[in-house]
């Protein structure tokens, strides 16, 4: 049992404690090649922040508690269509962050970190909205996969259940990866060449570029290199968890 963890902790062990700030994994429900569960980024986001918060207990006397990972984002065309694929509106997304927002702040806990794991989900407009109608309440975001370069840990740059990915899952759930199933995830680039220089963006359409739903090849995965890039954005995030929940902001 974690005493930091609503998955396992019981109310008598909360009700007498002054908590510093809680945590909000946030993933997606969404293929990942064919070697890899749906609930993937959620998992991941869950996992990283339970890591980060026992370091960050280990090191100071914070007091956090992680709520329970969201596996509701945002998906593109061509991904949506594929069968179990959720895709969430902005609106439903706000909807539900607002709710979480407006219970932790009538109950005096006036901090929430999200720890993100889907990079088609993006907060900030709500994040944004949410500090005009509760200004006491701070909200911060972390995309845990973009905080450490990929370089030096990872042979092929991970897009989508490539490597870096697949490896994290080797770590922390072996059981639920078949990486002999996987396909290559070769992925085709846009025909503009400006979209692929990020001159301007435009949503990917999941169909016609990739073929097992995939982005980057995960078969050089392993669990040993998803320990050692793990480590080191757990480094970061429970040194976060300590100043965005013991500090002032300003």
């Amino acid at each position: 049992m974690n005493e930091f963890d609503l998955a396992s902790i019981s109310y008598g062990k909360v009700k007498s404690r002054k908590f510093d700030l809680a945590i909000l994994p946030w993933g997606a429900t969404e293929p990942h090649n064919y070697h890899l569960p749906y609930l993937t980024d959620g998992l991941l986001s869950y996992k990283i922040s339970i890591d980060a918060l026992t370091l960050a207990m280990q090191k100071t006397d914070i007091q956090g508690m992680i709520l329970p990972f969201i596996s509701l984002g945002s998906q593109n065309q061509g991904q949506r269509e594929l069968p179990f694929c959720i895709h969430t509106r902005y609106e439903t997304q706000k909807a539900i962050l607002t709710d979480i927002v407006s219970s932790l702040n009538r109950q005096g806990i006036l901090r929430l970190l999200i720890v993100n794991g889907h990079g088609g989900n993006s907060f900030k407009n709500m994040i944004r909205d949410l500090s005009v109608d509760y200004p006491d309440f701070m909200i911060a975001i972390t995309d845990w996969f973009s905080i450490i370069p990929q370089s030096g840990f990872f042979e092929e740059k991970d897009d989508h259940a490539g490597e870096m990915e697949t490896s994290l899952m080797m770590y922390y759930y072996p059981e639920l990866v078949s990486l002999n199933e996987a396909g290559d995830g070769f992925s085709k680039p846009f025909a503009i060449q400006s979209l692929n220089e990020k001159v301007a963006w435009i949503p990917r359409n999941w169909e016609k570029m990739s073929k097992d739903s995939g982005i980057g090849n995960p078969k050089k995965a392993s669990a040993k290199k998803g320990e050692r890039y793990a480590k080191s954005v757990i480094e970061k995030v429970a040194q976060l968890f300590i100043e965005f929940g013991t500090m002032d902001i300003y």
